[in-house]
């Protein structure tokens, strides 16, 4: 009840506030309309009272009345009395001067047909010592209590926190006004930075704009600033994690404007900063596929995403089944994810046809019972065993799952005459140094065999790869290959994906909550990054644009060092880096180079419709001795042989095995 009482209280004394300020300016505003028609009709006649002509004078007294309750009415129009002139801006001049504008036109007018024609100079003097006089007392009463509040902030030292905003644009203009006038605010803007060196050495909203992104650093020492705001939401990518990392070398809590406010015609608020998220620091603007073709294509299709639980695999799910597909099959060795993704579909499209099945792509008998009974028209092959360094342990494994896993799941995709097969495959397999990328190169020679051996009618002499329990699906596979096969094999290459099982990011973020350390193999290592849903676009693209054969590889522009990385996630965490958490150096693991590549200068570069997404033509390779070697490869992988490496190598000449031991 108290609390109640007290509100009441305050409400009570800010109305009374309220209508004594608007009973001041109305009073004041009856004395000044008729003081400045009366000071233009002086200056007009030499500043001489007594020469101003009677029926001059006689009109302007006899129309000061109902002028003056012109002024009033008009400016009530006008909402020049609800204001609250403490926080008046742009929005309050203009109705101020529009109103004042209007009145002196009916002023000219009324005068001049009830009562005399008036000199020329009394109508234009009148008019603008009126709003000079108007947007004085105004506008004094605010600059006069920011200086009184400044001088009491300063006194009592309630400004807690000295900001800069970067960005001394339309979007930054509003966020320093919005701070300025948050009662609740007890930051200041005390500077601007830009780039652009003409609004250098200059005042916006009396705050200086001290110079551009090299004097950031400088500027943050000189001012003792605390918080940094970025506001420049136009700005490329590229630009924004090039002022991210400089800000990053301070203590400053920092935080950007997202880019989606660059369209959007509003008034910008300290409340749209938001914290500097991992995309910031990548570089680049996102990937933005027209998708609506993609889209397309999938309606009414049967859709198989193998490895369907994982990462990609997953989003890939979520994708498709906002499609609507005739039906979407999920397959996937690990039941706990493939459940988890089957419940999520479940609760979010209802009358999605969702099949969740378990089973290993290694398996041709599962595959086989999976393609005759559901006959998918797309598969998405995102079944792989993808961590380096396990895999270097384990390279039988790794070829096992990914080579003759991902040859075993074409075969069949071939035989049921399914329309495309795509390959999702990493920046590891150019110029691999691991099992892992080295496998993975396998799989895309494995999509340029079935592509070429269909293109050229061959397909029968495609090796079936079976394991002894297999064989009867040799017999099989022959007699249903009568008809020329219709799939088109492509394969999709893309960096490391942020947020996926594995990455690095994920692992970092642990490492911050548990105190540190955050271990970097390398100080030097670079990485290209791209996020889930960039990963996604890409391989549905590729699946569009597919024509066979093609090797779909992402612009993900510039690589970014793990080392920086890893020091932005700790400073965006609230830490200081070698201070709160230790960055300690563990070497390069097995297999790990210092930096990957997209594509080997071989393979070239042809452009498609995106213009972030490009193919690279297959190298060209000896076909029917390469099917040898695969098939010798499963025999050796089967039988866990030592020799697996050595194999590899002669099949991949660009592999290079480093152990980093």
């Amino acid at each position: 009840m108290n609390k109640i009482k007290k509100s009441k209280t305050k409400i009570r004394i800010r109305m009374e506030k309220w209508h004594l300020i608007a009973a001041f300016l109305i009073v004041f505003d009856c004395i000044a309309v008729n003081l400045a028609y009366l000071i233009a009709l002086w200056v007009r006649f030499d500043g001489v009272f007594s020469g101003i002509p009677d029926n001059y004078f006689e009109a302007y007294a006899s129309f000061a009345p109902f002028y003056t309750l012109i002024c009033i009415v008009t400016f009530w129009a006008f909402r020049m009395y609800h204001s609250v002139w403490r926080f008046a801006s742009f929005n309050e001049l203009i109705r101020t001067a529009v109103g004042s504008v209007i009145s002196s036109a009916l002023h000219a007018a009324a005068i001049t047909v009830f009562f005399c024609r008036m000199p020329i100079s009394y109508y234009i003097w009148g008019a603008c010592l009126q709003l000079l006089m108007l947007v004085t007392v105004r506008f004094s009463y605010r600059l006069l209590l920011l200086e009184v509040n400044k001088i009491k902030d300063i006194y009592e030292n309630k400004i807690t926190g000295r900001v800069m905003v970067i960005g001394a644009g339309n979007a930054g203009q509003q966020i320093a006004r919005s701070i300025e006038k948050d009662v609740h605010n007890s930051d200041k803007v005390v500077c601007f930075i830009d780039d652009n060196t003409l609004v250098h050495g200059r005042y916006i909203d009396g705050i200086p704009v001290v110079g551009g992104r090299n004097d950031i650093l400088l500027n943050v020492e000189k001012l003792n600033i605390s918080k940094i705001l970025i506001a420049i939401p136009s700005a490329p990518k590229e630009d924004i994690r090039d002022i991210i990392n400089i800000c990053s070398e301070t203590d400053c809590e920092l935080k950007n404007l997202p880019s989606l406010f660059q369209a959007i015609n509003t008034n910008i608020t300290v409340g749209n900063m938001a914290d500097i998220s991992v995309e910031d620091l990548l570089g680049r603007d996102p990937i933005r596929s027209d998708m609506t073709e993609v889209f397309e294509m999938l309606q009414g299709k049967t859709i198989l995403v193998t490895g369907g639980g994982g990462s990609i695999g997953s989003e890939l799910c979520r994708q498709v089944a906002k499609q609507s597909p005739a039906r979407l099959i999920i397959f996937d060795i690990y039941e706990n994810n493939a459940y988890a993704i089957e419940q999520e579909l479940k609760n979010a499209y209802p009358e999605l046809d969702l099949t969740v099945l378990i089973g290993s792509v290694r398996d041709s008998r599962r595959l086989d019972h999976v393609f005759s009974k559901y006959h998918p028209d797309i598969v998405y092959h995102a079944a792989a065993h993808k961590h380096v360094p396990l895999m270097e342990d384990s390279p039988c494994e790794a070829i096992k799952n990914n080579v003759i896993g991902t040859y075993k799941t074409a075969y069949a995709a071939m035989v049921y005459k399914c329309k495309r097969f795509v390959l999702i495959s990493t920046d590891k397999a150019v110029n691999p140094t691991n099992i892992m990328g080295a496998s993975k190169h396998l799989c895309e020679m494995v999509m340029t065999v079935f592509h070429n051996c269909i293109k050229e009618g061959k397909y029968n002499d495609l090796p079936k790869i079976f394991t002894h329990y297999e064989k009867e699906l040799d017999s099989q596979y022959s007699a249903k290959l009568t008809e020329m096969p219709v799939t088109e094999f492509v394969a999709v290459r893309f960096g490391n994906v942020l947020g996926s099982n594995g990455s690095v990011v994920p692992i970092f973020m642990e490492q911050i909550k548990n105190g540190g350390p955050v271990k970097v193999t390398h100080p030097e290592i670079i990485r290209y990054f791209m996020t889930i849903p960039e990963a996604v676009s890409l391989v549905l693209t590729a699946g569009a644009y597919a024509n066979g054969g093609e090797i779909f590889v992402l612009d993900m522009g510039s690589p970014v060092k793990i080392d920086t990385l890893a020091r932005n996630l700790i400073r965006l965490s609230g830490f200081k880096p070698d201070i709160d958490i230790k960055i300690e150096y563990t070497g390069l693991r097995p297999g790990e180079k210092l930096y990957e590549e997209m594509l080997k200068a071989e393979e070239g570069l042809k452009k498609t419709p995106n213009e972030l997404i490009f193919i690279g033509k297959p190298i060209p390779f000896e076909p029917v001795s390469f099917q040898k070697q695969l098939k010798e490869l499963m025999l050796a992988a089967y039988e866990n042989s030592d020799n697996i490496i050595d194999m590899v190598c002669e099949m991949v000449p660009t592999y290079k095995p480093n152990n980093n031991k």
